[in-house]
């Protein structure tokens, strides 16, 4: 949204900032790097960022709230200066201030901010290729129909799109352009940017209470953790995967802001558990809005459900109203229990609120 103008200041997207807190009565440590946590003496180490000085302090209760981190592809050449990442908010910013002065860019990744960053560029009046490694974009949200919509889109916006392709290599050209090597074919650009994948950032407790496989912390239903007088939000930890009634890691903002609200409300005393989450989500994508929630297919049969899908296309109203447009619906059900599994929409009519809202899925 940045890159692509419709967000002038970066400081806009933010959800709060630190004099809000200090204004409520919120003592602020900012540029302070927590270097340990003691779970058992109740003790934080810190080190202020600007004057080096440690810090040595104690909690009664502590809310883990540290995010997640990077995911560096491994490939060759991936340290070139021309090759950056776009997660924070820093990254960003020198993506979009570096873009100014490069005309053919490459995004690596086809998930939500992959596909964001190559309309962004677009926009921005780059030439954009993007790669993606597996057989179709957003795979971890739509299904193949839908997905083979937002390609077809993102074409007819002028994005090469190349899916299937696995980039091996990044290497500098005589005339300071970046190659781009896969199995098959090379790409020369002007930079690239990649939309990495996160793992949680969980190190500081890692011992001291229950992680999952992944790095997750592990918490229940009001967000505590196996340690009492610790509580976990965010990206660090995973969420009540509704549609499989388990466990999943699904970094979004909306579980971050919700599990953060449980946390602080249950800190002294047990008073609201969480709902779970059908990890609905959507995006505007030049003009069409795409939007998910719960299972798709792929999904519903590893978890073993006897899952099936239909397709429907039609008009949003009916087709006397004077002013229409089409909606496509793929919907992922239970063939036993007849039980609706996930929901995909994609339109240009808004149909994030008033479509997905409608659905139960459980």
């Amino acid at each position: 949204m940045h890159i692509g103008g419709a967000v002038k200041d970066l400081g806009d997207v933010f959800y709060a900032i630190p004099e809000e807190f200090v204004k409520k009565g919120v003592h602020m440590r900012m540029q302070h790097d927590v270097i340990k946590i003691d779970a058992q003496a109740h003790t934080i180490l810190a080190q202020n960022l600007k004057t080096r000085e440690f810090l040595h302090d104690k909690y009664d209760k502590l809310i883990m709230a540290t995010g997640s981190r990077t995911s560096i592809p491994v490939i060759a050449g991936i340290e070139n200066p021309k090759v950056m990442l776009c997660k924070t908010c820093n990254q960003a910013h020198h993506l979009s201030e570096t873009s100014k002065n490069n005309h053919k860019i490459a995004v690596l990744g086809g998930g939500y901010a992959g596909v964001e960053l190559a309309e962004g560029f677009v926009k921005s009046g780059h030439e954009v290729v993007l790669f993606q490694r597996n057989k179709q974009l957003l795979d971890e949200y739509v299904d193949a129909t839908i997905s083979d919509r937002v390609k077809k889109l993102l074409e007819d916006n002028h994005v090469n799109v190349l899916t299937g392709t696995d980039v091996t290599r990044f290497s500098d050209t005589e005339d300071k352009h970046i190659k781009i090597s896969t199995e098959n074919s090379e790409y020369i650009v002007d930079m690239v940017a990649i939309s990495p994948g996160v793992l949680p950032q969980s190190d500081l407790l890692k011992g001291q209470v229950n992680i999952a496989k992944n790095g997750a912390i592990i918490t229940n239903a009001y967000m505590q953790t196996s340690d009492p007088n610790i509580f976990a939000a965010g990206d660090v930890t995973e969420i009540q995967y509704n549609p499989t009634l388990t466990s999943k890691y699904i970094p979004l903002a909306s579980h971050a802001v919700r599990q953060g609200t449980l946390a602080g409300m249950n800190l002294f005393k047990r008073r609201r558990k969480s709902m779970g989450s059908q990890a609905t989500s959507g995006m505007l994508l030049f003009g069409q809005t795409i939007a998910c929630t719960g299972l798709t297919l792929d999904a519903a049969k590893e978890a073993n459900y006897d899952a099936h899908h239909v397709f429907f296309e039609s008009n949003y109203r009916p087709d006397f109203m004077p002013t229409n447009t089409k909606i496509n619906i793929e919907l992922v059900y239970d063939r036993k229990s007849r039980r609706v599994l996930g929901a995909q929409f994609m339109s240009s009519h808004e149909v994030v609120q008033s479509d997905l809202s409608s659905f139960n899925i459980h």
